[in-house]
């Protein structure tokens, strides 16, 4: 691999090293599988803000439609 060329003010900050310090404490790794049940589309459906919503859209179709069938 070819080197790249440096500025004397880099070569002059590449031997000002900072002082050791020690080593982070490594971070620990989560081997076990996590136990909460899987949650799908179904578990984001079963809100209820979501069925609130749903309901209310679902009530102004009813609506709608029997406002055409019936009336119109």
């Amino acid at each position: 691999m070819l080197e790249t060329p440096q500025l004397p003010d880099q070569l002059d900050a590449d031997q000002g090293q900072a002082p050791h310090s020690e080593p982070a404490p490594p971070v620990p790794v989560r081997t076990e599988k996590l136990t909460d049940s899987p949650r799908g589309c179904l578990f984001a459906l079963s809100q209820p803000p979501l069925m609130i919503f749903l309901g209310v859209i679902g009530s102004l179709l009813l609506m709608a439609a029997l406002h055409d069938l019936l009336l119109l």
